[in-house]
């Protein structure tokens, strides 16, 4: 967000409290008691209290009455299910994501961008064992991922520099690249070849290679990547067969989009 809207007088304060406390729980903060989401948050204790009392009262979190802590309710899926059901890229993009998926039997997703992170919006799962399992929702850095240099591969290249500026280049595995200018040149590689690639940068045992989807103006708005497991397949092998398949995909997705 830029400084400029959260100056603004039209900025709300208290919906920005809300929807950050909603967004502090997950798989580390499962339940929380009232001092550790304002702790979490970075706000007074008696701020939360109001917040969570609403958020309570409308149904979004829940209270343990033995422990006393709370935890996100089933009703906030209403707004994540809200965003998929009214996405016209998902309904585009699933049946060349399930005809991908059934082709090489390995996990095929769909992301979108959201600031330096792509977050999963739709995914068909290998029926062979896999390294990790992204859920719907879950976010992955830009600079590290295929999904997220195929899609940077789709923006002026001041716009790449932009964000990788913006982002936390840190060393997720051995093989993560974080110098800025390694990154763009990979990014222009995959731009070149049609699809980019990302071998075990973010995940040890995963491979990966990504292409973008665009919009009717040409720009990229999400990115197809397919996860193909080091146990299964070699470099050669994920170049040569999946990069191509991946392309194929996010082009026939790029098509449906523009006949929208």
């Amino acid at each position: 967000m830029d400084s400029d809207s959260r100056n603004s007088p039209m900025f709300n304060q208290s919906v920005e409290k809300g929807l950050g406390i909603l967004a502090a729980f997950g798989s580390r903060n499962r339940h929380m008691s009232l001092g550790q989401i304002a702790e979490t948050v970075g706000i007074t204790r008696s701020s939360a209290q109001r917040i969570v009392f609403t958020l309570e009262a409308l149904g979004y979190v829940t209270k343990d009455p033995y422990t006393r802590r709370y935890e996100l309710a089933t009703k906030v899926m209403e707004i994540g299910c809200n965003y998929v059901a009214a996405n016209t890229l998902i309904d585009s993009a699933n049946p060349f994501l399930s005809a991908m998926n059934s082709n090489c039997d390995e996990t095929v997703s769909l992301t979108e961008p959201c600031g330096t992170n792509m977050v999963y919006v739709a995914s068909f799962t290998s029926r062979k064992p896999i390294v990790a399992h992204m859920a719907i929702g879950s976010r992955m850095p830009m600079y590290c991922t295929s999904a997220g240099r195929a899609y940077l591969a789709g923006l002026p290249d001041e716009e790449i520099r932009s964000l990788l500026r913006q982002a936390e280049l840190k060393p997720l595995t051995p093989n993560t690249l974080t110098d800025p200018e390694q990154i763009l040149a990979n990014v222009v590689e995959g731009r070149v070849r049609g699809f980019s690639m990302n071998f075990e940068e973010y995940y040890l045992g995963h491979m990966n290679v990504g292409a973008p989807v665009y919009n009717k103006n040409g720009r990229a708005i999400a990115a197809v990547h397919v996860v193909a497991p080091s146990s299964r397949w070699t470099r050669d092998e994920v170049l040569g067969k999946l990069g191509p398949m991946v392309r194929e995909c996010a082009g026939a997705i790029t098509n449906a989009v523009r006949a929208h």
